[in-house]
């Protein structure tokens, strides 16, 4: 094709799938820019820093399960992809990263905004990086991208200098030294050895008391899942990147595990002779049973994360779906219904006892029945984004997941202030469905109010206008705080956690969104309703009480004993939090019918 280099970039991206592109304009992309400007086949999303770029292309992979694009000039641009970037490529994301760089002649005589990229992205683009030095190579350079992004599922980076942008591009001559590569990724059909899944299937028809946990990596294995569950007479914990796996109305779900995870979850995991761990890489010893104490089964695409999480018998390298397919002729239904039988009891004890929580009273509200009170309302369809902070401990627990939503966090990164732009991605990908972000006051302050002028940027070009941002307003940096006390004896350190108070309803209504603020529990349902059923996108500030405990489901010695020293020496609020622990643990007291 005729065109400039920048021009062919995009026609080969077109080639790929790829429709829209995230980033931040600037001087060492000015001839992408320009490209796109020509091209109307793209979508360029402007948002209001790299970063936020970065997050919504991991946002986009997440969520379609295709590449996501962002795009920084040279420099600082690029420096602000990072986090972003890191993002993806921990959480297994297909992401391309594509960004400037000074002119070629000027490389290695300390330019402005001249920085090594090959060695800042090395890590984060660790599987594929490379520098466009001539016309041609940006043929191969695009098409090795896209192609390892899908297959290894992680972060690529194509760096191209400002002034090879601007030539015209020149297909590769048929001679020595030159690379001729083409568009097109299949997936392949990966599935174990017959004898490892025989393996397997003794391991599992000999466990009495079988407990599963499911990651994302098991999102296309619905019905794979459900029927191993049944044969097993298993319960199934979800891993928190996997909270939409399976939906929470089918009674042997546990529902989420860990830090942020529930009680029936805690107590299966305590309880099981034997473990099936499928698509999931959760981290937490201290969840899953005593190493000795269950057999193991672990299945996973990627033969890198077996077996470093429990030591398992048979770590199974393949596709989940296809995996379970080829496993599920060789299990036996197990009779006695007993495991499974208390399982499910446990389960609706627990949402009993959840739902007995929210209505704790709190001052001015128990952030816990924010999430409560929007469970039953949940739209059909929606998909849900959530920041990191205690907003995570109330989506992890509180929230019903049903057949056909989707929710996402930055899971292995943890990193705040992905909220946002992940719901700005989603919503770009899926604009007819209604998408709700939660998100932290300390988040939200970080980068989230400056993502809503993105929102308030682009929100008529959705087909619907349901966008909705909850803001817990605390005025706390609340899960840090609360890792002080439980996890280092410390008090609330003031002067790193105490945040600025902010208007965030009325912002929100100053740049054409609408604003609802809520500081009486009373007023809940309505804002939900009112959020719901909006024009428009908006920001549901919810006034909070940062003395509610998001404690885990079992709380140990250690963490006690911590809990009482910072309440010993002096916390700031520590007549408030024992009022809210005693008021906790009264309403975990009560019976509960199951």
């Amino acid at each position: 094709m005729s065109g400039t280099v920048a021009d062919y970039l995009l026609y080969r991206l077109s080639q790929w799938g790829v429709r829209r592109i995230y980033g931040y304009p600037g001087d060492g992309i000015n001839g992408i820019m320009g490209a796109l400007n020509r091209n109307s086949e793209f979508q360029f999303i402007q948002a209001r820093h790299e970063e936020m770029a970065a997050f919504m292309a991991c946002a986009h992979a997440k969520f379609t399960g295709e590449p996501g694009v962002c795009l920084a000039t040279s420099g600082p641009g690029a420096i602000h992809l990072l986090n972003g970037l890191y993002d993806a490529k921990v959480d297994h994301q297909p992401v391309v990263a594509i960004v400037g760089q000074q002119a070629s002649i000027a490389l290695g005589g300390a330019y402005q905004q001249e920085v090594d990229l090959q060695v800042l992205f090395k890590d984060v683009a660790s599987e594929f990086i490379t520098t466009v030095a001539h016309p041609s190579a940006i043929r191969h350079a695009v098409d090795r991208a896209l192609r390892i992004a899908r297959a290894e599922r992680t972060v690529t980076c194509v760096i191209i200098p400002n002034d090879i942008q601007e030539l015209p591009y020149e297909s590769p001559p048929m001679k020595h030294g030159t690379v001729h590569s083409s568009v097109g990724y299949s997936a392949p059909r990966v599935i174990p050895q017959e004898v490892d899944l025989r393996r397997a299937a003794e391991v599992l028809n000999a466990g009495k008391k079988v407990a599963m946990l499911v990651g994302i990596g098991a999102a296309r294995a619905v019905e794979e899942l459900v029927e191993v569950a049944d044969l097993l007479g298993a319960g199934v914990a979800k891993a928190l990147l996997g909270k939409a796996v399976l939906p929470d109305a089918l009674p042997f779900v546990t529902g989420s595990i860990g830090l942020l995870g529930t009680r029936p979850s805690w107590d299966m995991m305590m309880g099981c002779d034997t473990l099936l761990m499928v698509g999931t890489s959760f981290p937490y010893p201290e969840f899953l049973p005593p190493e000795g104490q269950a057999r193991g089964v672990q299945i996973d695409l990627d033969p890198r994360m077996l077996a470093i999480r429990y030591p398992v018998e048979v770590p199974l390298s393949g596709d989940a779906k296809e995996s379970l397919r080829a496993l599920i002729p060789l299990l036996k239904r197990k009779e006695d219904r007993s495991w499974r039988e208390g399982i499910e009891k446990g389960v609706r004890r627990w949402w009993k006892e959840v739902e007995g929580q929210a209505m704790v009273s709190a001052t001015p509200m128990n952030p816990e029945r924010v999430f409560w009170e929007l469970s039953p309302k949940l739209p059909d369809g929606a998909i849900l984004a959530a920041d990191s902070g205690t907003s995570a401990n109330w989506f992890a627990r509180d929230l019903k997941m049903r057949e056909g939503m989707m929710a996402s966090l930055s899971g292995n990164l943890a990193s705040m202030g992905c909220g946002v732009p992940y719901a700005i991605g989603a919503k770009f990908a899926f604009p007819q469905r209604p998408v709700i972000a939660f998100v932290g006051d300390g988040a939200m302050q970080m980068n989230g109010s400056s993502e809503l002028i993105t929102v308030a940027k682009y929100w008529k070009e959705w087909a619907d206008p349901r966008f909705i941002v909850l803001v817990l307003n605390n005025r706390d940096l609340n899960m840090v705080t609360w890792e002080q006390r439980v996890m280092n004896g410390d008090p609330e350190y003031q002067a790193s956690q105490d945040l600025p108070d902010f208007p965030y309803a009325r912002y929100a209504d100053s740049i054409g969104l609408r604003g609802i603020r809520v500081d009486k529990p009373e007023q809940l349902a309505d804002a939900w309703d009112r959020a719901l059923t909006a024009d428009r996108p908006v920001v549901l500030e919810a006034c909070v009480d940062p003395n509610v405990p998001p404690l885990p489901p079992h709380i140990t010695f250690e963490q006690a004993k911590h809990f009482s020293e910072a309440i010993l020496k002096g916390d700031p609020k520590a007549r408030s939090i024992i009022g809210q622990s005693i008021k906790a643990m009264v309403e975990k007291l009560k019976p509960t019918k199951s």
